[in-house]
């Protein structure tokens, strides 16, 4: 029976590049169905679903969970910032922390796998009714020929209906003021585009502060920051299919985690080789 050439793949691949929408699909997924009907359209052949799955294999295709991005994302705005921005941030032979956000972990655990025996689904109980929530914010800090650090403040929810769920400016402000203290140097600091981080305040007391340079990375652009690197293992690790109890076991967990996170660079060091960037040597 006659099968795809190297060619042919080739072709099928330059297809498949396309997105589905263009050869009639209703969402954005390659299923063995829909990559088994373009090479039967494409070139009049006709592949089982087993032999599409062998023939991806085979090419070097795999089954992944697609990563996600937002719709209002601009990549050449993206591109740009890599190509223009960052050497200029990471140029700065000072200390650098590429990356600063923050993360509100609720009582509600994230999934992970689990094992139970066949045909009894596992069961994780959480709170049904909650509204404490505890408010993280983390630098990333690197600096050529010297140990990756992580400095954190976490933020507890007071409970109060009228009280404030979140990091403020004057928050990150005095987080700011500790981590020049505590790195002993400049700081060029590259975050996010999160309202609070462009409040006037801030950005007054930055400007009045000689020791501080920020920089904004393009929107919508989460994989360049590599403390989403830490929220991940964070949230994978620590608070993965956890019934936290009350919300002091649940800032017990967060402080443990990021301790553990904290004791180990090369962990710090993979959240910034993770988002492609580069800094550097002297």
């Amino acid at each position: 029976m006659p099968r795809l050439s190297e060619k042919q793949f080739a072709q099928l691949e330059s297809e498949l590049a396309k997105r589905p929408a263009a050869h009639g699909g209703e969402d954005q997924r390659w299923t063995l169905s829909r990559v088994k009907t373009v090479i039967g359209r494409r070139f009049h052949l006709t592949y089982t679903i087993q032999g599409v799955r062998k023939l991806l294999v085979r090419n070097g295709w795999s089954c992944q969970v697609p990563a996600r991005r937002a719709m209002e994302r601009d990549d050449d705005a993206v591109a740009g910032w890599v190509k223009k921005v960052w050497p200029r941030a990471e140029g700065w032979r000072r200390p650098v922390e590429p990356g600063w956000s923050s993360r509100t972990p609720s009582m509600t655990p994230s999934h992970a796998k689990t094992w139970s025996q066949r045909g009894r689904t596992p069961v994780v109980r959480v709170r049904g009714r909650s509204r404490r929530r505890t408010s993280i914010a983390a630098l990333a800090c690197y600096k050529t020929g010297h140990r990756s650090r992580l400095i954190y403040r976490p933020r507890p929810d007071d409970g109060r209906r009228d009280g404030r769920k979140s990091f403020s400016w004057r928050d990150y402000r005095d987080l700011l003021v500790a981590a020049h203290q505590q790195l002993g140097g400049p700081i060029v600091l590259v975050w996010d585009n999160l309202n609070v981080h462009k409040a006037a305040g801030l950005q007054e007391f930055a400007d009045s502060r000689d020791w501080l340079t920020i920089h904004y990375l393009p929107p919508y652009a989460p994989e360049l920051n590599p403390v989403e690197g830490i929220w991940s293992l964070l949230r994978r690790g620590w608070l993965s299919n956890v019934a936290f109890s009350t919300p002091e076991h649940l800032i017990r967990t967060i402080r443990s985690g990021l301790r553990h996170i904290q004791y180990r660079s090369n962990l710090i060091d993979g959240c910034l080789t993770e988002t492609g960037l580069t800094i550097r040597s002297a």
